[in-house]
């Protein structure tokens, strides 16, 4: 009986998001990010999926903690603290530099 449980607990763990105790693939971090510019008039439709991919995957060679990435990677535009916010906002302006090209 105790292996039902143990699936029954894994799957609903999965269906419930992004834990908070792992950090989020790039997919997952680019997608939530692709709906926190869509959610603001004045980012809509600003970054290409391959520029998303790519300010992601700094986000996730970044130091911003677990929690941090998977907010974002859930859609959601909130940090742990004023420095977890200062340090995504760092790392995302020193990503655009290049990651967005003309």
């Amino acid at each position: 009986m105790a292996l039902p449980i143990a699936a029954l607990a894994l799957s609903l763990a999965a269906c419930a998001g992004i834990g908070a105790s792992q950090r989020p693939t790039q997919e997952e971090l680019a997608d939530g990010m692709a709906k926190i510019w869509e959610q603001n008039e004045a980012t809509a439709g600003q970054f290409t999926d391959e520029q998303n991919d790519c300010l992601a995957e700094a986000l996730i060679e970044s130091d911003v903690s677990d929690q941090d990435l998977t907010n974002l990677a859930n859609g959601e535009d909130r940090q742990t603290s004023v420095e977890a916010r200062d340090l995504v906002s760092k790392t995302i302006g020193d990503a655009v530099k290049t990651c967005v090209t003309e």
